[in-house]
């Protein structure tokens, strides 16, 4: 039973993010990441593991964001350039 309860589970995570952007992809993945090295780090600390889940939570959601920020700026960038190229024009960084 514990087996198809967590298969389930599982299946209907796994469902909930199909539809979603990369920012939220990102932090979300930030999020969880940060969440498990926040719980693992405060139990090897002898700290409250669930403090360190929300902690970590909290700072890998938001460095999931920067770096969904930066990803798109990158992209921008590279896009700017190649129009730049493709059109035969000097190269000017967005604003």
């Amino acid at each position: 039973m514990k087996k198809i309860i967590a298969i389930t589970a599982a299946t209907l995570a796994i469902a909930g993010c199909s539809n979603m952007s990369n920012t939220e992809q990102r932090t979300l993945s930030g999020a969880g990441i940060g969440a498990a090295a926040g719980a693992i780090g405060t139990a090897i600390f002898h700290g409250n593991p669930i403090w360190g889940a929300v902690g970590g939570a909290a700072v890998g959601a938001a460095s999931g964001y920067i770096y969904d920020s930066y990803k798109k700026e990158q992209a921008s960038e590279y896009n700017a350039g190649y129009n730049a190229g493709k059109n035969n024009k000097p190269a000017n960084a967005p604003n």
